[in-house]
């Protein structure tokens, strides 16, 4: 291999862009080339620095490059990184026990992603329901579960569903917060109901807590299963460890992925009792997943939630997010609403929202458009006060922008 030529950080950049253009398929159209982080902070190769509350999409849930993630990481990656499942090693069952010990989950399944996770959960609902011929699943629109030809069919948005046809039979749709839609859905088939307890990718919905009571006694009555997609809003986003802790609900299995691992990938199927002992040998498997990397990286993230008090970091600077984004909503005539819980909160505008989003980026913060108009914050868990203030003046000078130039 040749020696590498250290470049400077413009010409760094271009590099990667016309690298990226040349050899990546053209998905993804990123603008920003990011070489340092540390923190809730990003920096770019010409050293223009960002304060981060897009988390990787919820991933980084102790911010960036945190010492104990760095530490566990490094020391683990020179004792012993993979050995696939036909072993045992000495991390995944302790950070088993760890999860199980903290949710309604008796055992659970390691894997490497939240799209993996959810397929586990949807694979958990058929075979459940196979000796009765049940195999149906009630998922939700606006919902997204992921982009595996089945996890992209239970995501309720018909442009993640563009071009796959046919999709895989099994899946109807009932409206959000709707338990008559619920209803209405039922067949003979049906085996469980899935649902996110805040429609993150969907414009940051939150589920009415009556609704969730009711649809748990739905599930009870017709003895179908309760499946809850804790992708985006578990491991301490909305305040508690899960969040289905807050909504009086036992669900019989949660997928969990991102924030778990603090950027390091690694997904889970946590399973209650009724579903504990549903994957047999050979039912289900994963090369990479339960990993010991993985796994002592992602018992870091839980020890220093619990350490650290960051679930009341949470709620406290949630609490303080919530309060500022609601003072934008009152000054902005565009800026219809703000809903979330804890550190996943959307800004709703009353029209395409990713002008507002460049302008908020031009001025150093980084978000999120999702749903067309909503601007969605995920700041890390452990997000200062100092940093919430600066990213609400920030917000509001953007606002100020757009009001002066709507163009």
């Amino acid at each position: 291999m040749a020696k590498e030529t250290k470049l400077s950080g413009e010409m760094l950049a271009d590099k990667v862009k016309l690298l990226h253009q040349q050899y990546h398929t053209p998905n993804y159209a990123p603008e920003h080339v990011f070489v340092k982080g540390k923190g809730s902070w990003l920096w770019e190769a010409d050293g223009t620095k960002y304060l981060d509350f897009v988390s990787g999409i919820a991933v980084t849930a102790l911010g960036h490059s945190h010492p104990a993630i760095t530490k566990a990481i490094s020391k683990q990656a020179g004792t012993l990184m993979h050995v696939s499942n036909l072993y045992h090693n000495d991390q995944a069952p302790f950070l088993a026990e760890m999860l199980c010990k903290r949710s309604i989950a008796e055992k659970l399944y390691f894997c490497n992603s939240g799209a993996e996770a959810n397929e586990g959960l949807i694979k958990l609902a058929r075979k459940w329901g196979s000796e009765s011929g049940r195999y149906r699943v009630i998922t939700f629109r606006s919902s997204f579960h992921g982009r595996t030809l089945a996890t992209l069919t239970a995501t309720g948005q018909d442009k993640v569903q563009k071009g796959f046809a046919p999709l895989p039979d099994g899946f109807d749709y009932a409206e959000y917060n709707d338990i008559e839609s619920v209803k209405a859905q039922l067949k003979p088939q049906t085996a469980a109901v899935m649902l996110e307890l805040v429609q993150a990718e969907g414009g940051v919905r939150p589920a009415d807590k009556a609704f969730i009571q009711q649809l748990n006694q739905f599930c009870q009555e017709n003895k179908l299963l309760l499946l809850v997609d804790e992708i985006q809003t578990g491991v301490g986003r909305t305040g508690s460890l899960f969040a289905y802790e807050q909504f009086g609900i036992e669900p019989d299995a949660i997928s969990l992925a991102k924030g778990l691992g603090g950027g390091f990938p690694i997904g889970a199927v946590l399973c209650g009792a009724r579903l504990s002992e549903t994957f047999s040998a050979g039912s289900h498997g994963t090369t990479f997943g339960g990993q010991p990397l993985a796994c002592c990286t992602a018992r870091t993230v839980l020890e220093q939630i619990e350490h650290r008090n960051l679930l009341e970091n949470v709620t406290q600077r949630g609490e303080q997010l919530r309060a500022g984004l609601e003072k934008i909503v009152n000054k902005y005539a565009f800026v219809t609403e703000v809903r979330g819980m804890g550190l996943i909160q959307g800004l709703q505008i009353d029209r395409p929202a990713k002008k507002l989003e460049t302008l908020i980026t031009r001025r150093g913060l980084l978000t999120v458009c999702t749903a067309g108009d909503v601007i969605r914050l995920l700041p890390p868990l452990n997000v200062k006060a100092g940093e919430i203030k600066l990213a609400l003046k920030t917000i509001d000078k953007a606002c100020t922008d757009w009001q002066a130039d709507p163009s």
